[in-house]
């Protein structure tokens, strides 16, 4: 899957996670988080706390969020869980932003004719809701959330992944991600991975087994020529 694109682009397909990879969504978690917490009388969290529990989906975020605060039960977990979602669905876009450079990188890639694609574990729903907020949507060609695939099938399982590249398509593609989650779904499906060394780390940018790692988008497409070279 490393040949070069027929069109110019490095790869066919460039897929990307959303949350810490396009899209700085972290302010918008950390106060839905917040929102949730608040409501059982925990005390809030700082972005800066929250930042390393987003990429698992949002139920994996709040558990966290709750381990932190002091834990809670499963069914507790549900209840607050459809609290965050309403809340943050209400109010998704208030501090969220494109990561600098992002734009002109899927500028620079749909240029020379890749086709370009989201894999998140967002919820799907969410993920169209957001970036049609940010007026990204016809950017991509596909557009895959954590409850596409069923349950079960969130990243780092790769069908999602392989769902990408067969719907867009087919040919060569590569994977931009800032989670484990992403670079273990990326090497299950057999592509290069990108790892953002910008994005919400749970751990050192070096320990998740990237190919490459990019530090600003001004290096995804030198990045991306190098991987399929």
């Amino acid at each position: 899957m490393t040949s070069n694109s027929s069109a110019g682009s490095p790869f066919d397909i460039v897929g990307f996670d959303l949350d810490g990879t396009l899209l700085d969504t972290s302010g918008d978690l950390a106060a839905a988080v917040n929102h949730a917490l608040a409501s059982v009388d925990r005390a809030p969290l700082p972005v800066e706390q929250v930042r390393p529990m987003i990429g698992g989906g949002a139920r994996h975020m709040l558990a966290q969020g709750m381990a932190a605060t002091g834990g809670c039960d499963d069914a507790t977990l549900d209840l607050l869980l459809r609290r965050l979602l309403e809340y943050y669905e209400a109010h998704i876009a208030v501090l969220t932003r494109p990561y600098p450079g992002m734009l002109d990188a899927l500028d620079a890639l749909a240029g020379r004719g890749a086709r370009l694609a989201v894999v998140t574990n967002k919820l799907e729903g969410l993920a169209r809701k957001v970036l049609g907020e940010l007026d990204l949507t016809r950017r991509f060609d596909c557009i895959i959330g954590g409850d596409t695939m069923g349950p079960g099938n969130a990243k780092p399982s790769p069908k999602p992944i392989y769902e990408m590249v067969a719907r867009c398509g087919g040919g060569t593609a590569a994977f931009v991600g800032d989670s484990l989650f992403d670079i273990e779904a990326g090497k299950a499906a057999g592509l290069p991975t990108v790892a953002c060394s910008f994005g919400f780390l749970m751990q050192p940018v070096e320990e998740l087994g990237a190919d490459a790692v990019i530090d600003g988008y001004d290096a995804l497409v030198p990045t991306l020529e190098r991987l399929a070279g």
